[in-house]
């Protein structure tokens, strides 16, 4: 099993979203920042350096990670620096945390790709950077749209 960690706005709506797939495991947090053990309420604040990120457990047999990075461009908006739709903040922002040199690759060269086909018209702000901790957000916004009986935020 390979770990995946992707960060593209609200992470309710991106984890429904890569549930749809065939991935063994998926859970939200906060990554990317400095401060130690993060909750929701400062997160939000936008002072931790955190964004919302989805953290993916997919066996590479059955889910490549380009199909991966496939599906986390298509659902988001990486052309707008943090902000996806009506959320707003660094928190929101679009990143990419590889956790290894082949990863850091197929992401470097997923985004090259789009840029020189012209898929967007504006440049992609995607950070892509090692990942580091990942810090599992509170119980209640794990799969926090399957229990509300949603299949998407906005």
């Amino acid at each position: 099993m390979l770990i995946a960690t992707f960060a593209a706005g609200c992470f309710w709506g991106v984890e429904a979203q890569f549930r749809q797939l065939p991935v063994s495991d998926t859970r939200v947090g906060y990554t990317g920042g400095d401060t130690e053990n993060p909750d929701y309420k400062s997160v939000c604040t936008g002072l931790t350096g955190h964004a919302e990120a989805i953290e993916i457990t997919y066996d590479p047999d059955k889910i490549s990670y380009q199909d991966l990075l496939a599906l986390f461009w298509q659902i988001h908006n990486p052309t707008t620096l943090n902000r996806q739709g009506p959320d707003v903040g660094s928190q929101y922002r679009s990143a990419i945390f590889y956790h290894n040199d082949e990863q850091k690759a197929l992401a470097l060269q997923s985004k090259l790709e789009l840029e020189q086909r012209g898929v967007f018209n504006t440049p992609i702000v995607t950070q892509i950077t090692p990942a580091s901790v990942f810090y599992p957000a509170e119980d209640y916004h794990q799969r926090y749209l399957e229990k509300q009986g949603r299949s998407f935020c906005h």
